[in-house]
């Protein structure tokens, strides 16, 4: 089975192919991501991994990196228990 990172990766590689998850690490400080990609984003994960994100708790940093990202997705995971 795939690890989280590898799922991750594999989403958002299809739902934002333009954008190189592997060797940015700052993909909202350098306006990789904007607003609809974050939402796209989101969004996929959410139906990815059963998981709610709440918007008003969600910081740049979460969403900076890829590894940022998985962290996040599996810190969500764990807190709703699925």
């Amino acid at each position: 089975m795939e690890n989280t990172k590898e799922r991750v990766l594999a989403l958002l590689e299809q739902v934002l192919p333009q954008i190189d998850f592997t060797t940015s690490a700052d993909l909202i400080d350098d306006g990789i991501l904007d607003s609809l990609s974050i939402v796209t984003m989101i969004s996929e994960l959410s139906m990815e991994f059963g998981i709610e994100f709440d918007m008003g708790e969600l910081v740049p940093e979460d969403l900076n990196s890829l590894d940022s990202i998985v962290s996040l997705v599996d810190r969500l995971v764990s807190e709703q228990g699925k």
